[in-house]
Order: structure tokens, then C-alpha cells, then sequence
């Protein structure tokens, strides 16, 4: 987007709002992770820098785990506009059992919406950056993973639409298009009840 995408406009508020929206009341901390923290000062919530800006997603989550503060750490990537609140709830509930539960899309882990477990996360993550590891997956076969396939996936989201992120001018678009269809739909609905 060559801008920071938490702050990208979309239907006339800072994109890492609406996936703000989506988490309230899901756990007992929040906090973003950034390398931009006086950007999102608005936010009101602790802010936390990687050690290495830039270093990828991988370190990125290991500034995540070192800074929460609970057992269990959702992660939500910011360009991710639709989370379906369901499906999160469905993977902390599945975390009691898992070190890592993430779900699968379209043949791809979906680990920028992930449940992890703070403290055997964090070791094994610090091991993998030391072995020079950047994968995000590439510690997971030293914790136990929770894998949701699929068709568990599309009990809560069937359409997969929690896992469309915005990376282009194109994706902006076309995120815009799917909020002014449902706030139509909303309309419509308010339109029929009020009808009644």
C-alpha cells in the first residue's frame, strides 16, 4: 500500500479500527504491536516496537509474546477488516488444548489469526529466530498445534472472508465494496422490521 496499513482509510476510518471493533471483550489485555507508535497514540492502547523493525513476522510475533501479559495470546493482523468474531472465539476455546491453534485457508495457515500459548510459544520462537529460522510455521513442530482445517473453518465464516487482507489499492477497493454491501443489507433489514 506504501503506507502503513493500520491507518489506511477504509469506509472513512483507520483500517485497524474496524479489526479493533471486531475483538473488544475477547481477552483481558489489548495491545498492538508497531513500529510507528506516535501514529497510534489515537488508539489509547499500549504500544509495543519490534527489537528488529522490519524483520518480518516471525520476530513480530515474538514481540507479541514477550509483551502480553495472559497465558494465551490472540493475534490479529491489522489489515484484516472482516475477523468473524465467532470463528475467534471458536480458536480460544480450542487454545486449552494447543500450544498453537491456527486455522487453514485455501491450503495456507493462516497464522496472522492465531491463538498462541504465551510461554511455550515464546521459547520455542526465540530458538527458531537463533537458528535463523523466519518462517512463521518453522517453530511449530516443537509445540502442539491445533490445526482448523477447512471445513471446521467454515462452520463459523464459509465464504473465508476473515482472512481477506488488504495489500493493494485493489484490496482497499474491494474491501469497500463488501462494508457498503453489508451496511445495505442492514438497511434493508432495519427497512423490513420497521415494516412490520
Amino acid at each position: 500500500m506504501g503506507r502503513d496499513k493500520a491507518l489506511v482509510s477504509l469506509a472513512g476510518q483507520p483500517m485497524i479500527q474496524h479489526v479493533l471493533a471486531r475483538l473488544v471483550g475477547l481477552g483481558d489485555e489489548t495491545l498492538v504491536t508497531t513500529n510507528n507508535p506516535d501514529a497510534l497514540e489515537f488508539l489509547e492502547l499500549p504500544l509495543v516496537s519490534d527489537e528488529e523493525p522490519g524483520a518480518g513476522a516471525l520476530p513480530g510475533l515474538l514481540t507479541a509474546l514477550r509483551a502480553a501479559r495472559g497465558d494465551r495470546v490472540l493475534v490479529v493482523a491489522c489489515d484484516m477488516p472482516f475477523v468473524n468474531r465467532l470463528l475467534l472465539e471458536h480458536l480460544i476455546e480450542l487454545s486449552a488444548n494447543a500450544d498453537v491453534v491456527v486455522p487453514r485457508w485455501n491450503d495456507q495457515y493462516q497464522t496472522m489469526q492465531s491463538v498462541y500459548a504465551r510461554k511455550k510459544c515464546l521459547k520455542a520462537v526465540e530458538n527458531a529466530l537463533e537458528q535463523g529460522e523466519r518462517r512463521m510455521i518453522s517453530f511449530y513442530p516443537h509445540v502442539k498445534v491445533r490445526i482448523v482445517q477447512q471445513q471446521e473453518v467454515a462452520e463459523f465464516d464459509p465464504s473465508g472472508r476473515s482472512f481477506f487482507n488488504v495489500n493493494t489499492p485493489e484490496d482497499l477497493t474491494e474491501a469497500e465494496g463488501f462494508l457498503a454491501k453489508a451496511r445495505g443489507q442492514e438497511l434493508d433489514a432495519d427497512a423490513r422490521a420497521g415494516a412490520r
